[in-house]
């Protein structure tokens, strides 16, 4: 049964799993740009387990270390939340606190977000960023406490998100507010305190899901140009049938119109052999006329 597993046919969702594997990479700098372009692409052109297998031989599947290939063998659905409950990991978090006085901070990439984040902002500015984060509950809270400074939580797409945060000649970003979030995915609320300073709250795609979007775009827009090249020659083909059509209806008239003209040229040498026969008659009459009348006297 292994041997023939390389000729089975894949389907659109084992297709998905490899590309999954392949954003991954990219994001955890396993991967550069061209190869992630270049793998992508054969991955939505791969027919066959065959085909798709090698794409991801020397990367790790998502979430497992140490490295191992995806696995081409079907395996049951889990029941469940999907991609989610696999970023709900527990724990304590890998980090804590964010502090920006007269400076900055950053929070991104593959992260554990703990039950409870504290971030500060003291003329200076922080990034919360979500989007490849593992969360250590299903629900998190994110403090924010910006003094003439300015804090931004980025969420992915799928969270809900609640802001119950106070602003003093400041504000919290309350747009996320209120998005129904998916099956099974992550809370994150988002309290704390702004004066003269902000906490904006924004929902992002990754970079390589912006990437997997305009590679699908780029697929989808070729199979139109395909399908609009199609078209044409199919209108082509039906207007050379049509040519030809056509020409063999004006050579058909051709014909028959030279057929006309020999029979109307037959016809005027009929025409013509008759009028010399009858004039041949009336000679012959007048001839015997006058020679009965000679007879005569």
């Amino acid at each position: 049964m292994t041997e023939e597993l390389p000729e089975l046919r894949a389907s659109d969702a084992d297709r998905e799993r490899v590309a999954e594997v392949l954003r991954e990479a990219v994001a955890e700098g396993r991967l550069d740009m061209e190869e992630f372009e270049e793998r992508l692409d054969a991955t939505y052109k791969a027919r066959t387990y065959g085909e798709l297998a090698p794409i991801t031989r020397d990367l790790p599947a998502a979430g497992v270390t140490p490295p191992s290939p995806v696995s081409m063998v079907k395996e049951p659905a889990e029941s469940g939340a999907g991609d989610w409950a696999g970023r709900i990991v527990g724990g304590e978090g890998s980090s804590q606190w964010g502090v920006a006085i007269m400076s900055g901070f950053e929070r991104k990439g593959r992260w554990t977000m703990p039950r409870r984040f504290n971030a500060f902002a003291f003329w200076g500015g922080g990034a919360i960023d979500l989007r490849e984060a593992d969360f250590a509950d299903r629900e998190v809270v994110v403090n924010c406490v910006a003094i003439m400074g300015g804090l931004d939580v980025i969420v992915p797409p799928g969270v809900e998100v609640v802001v119950r945060g106070i602003g003093i000649m400041g504000g919290f970003d309350q747009r996320e507010e209120g998005v129904r979030g998916d099956p099974g995915a992550p809370r994150v609320i988002v309290t704390g305190f702004a004066f003269w300073g902000g906490v904006g709250v924004e929902r992002k795609l990754t970079r390589a899901e912006r990437l997997r979007i305009k590679e699908q775009r780029r697929q989808e827009k070729l199979e139109r140009k395909a399908g609009r090249q199609g078209e044409r020659e199919e209108l082509e083909g039906r207007s050379s049938y049509q040519d030809a059509l056509d020409m063999g209806h004006s050579a058909t008239r051709d014909a028959l119109d030279q057929a006309r003209s020999v029979h109307r040229d037959a016809m005027e040498q009929h025409r013509e052999l008759m009028r010399e026969h009858r004039e041949e008659r009336r000679r012959a009459r007048h001839e015997e006329r006058d020679e009965r009348r000679r007879e005569r006297d």
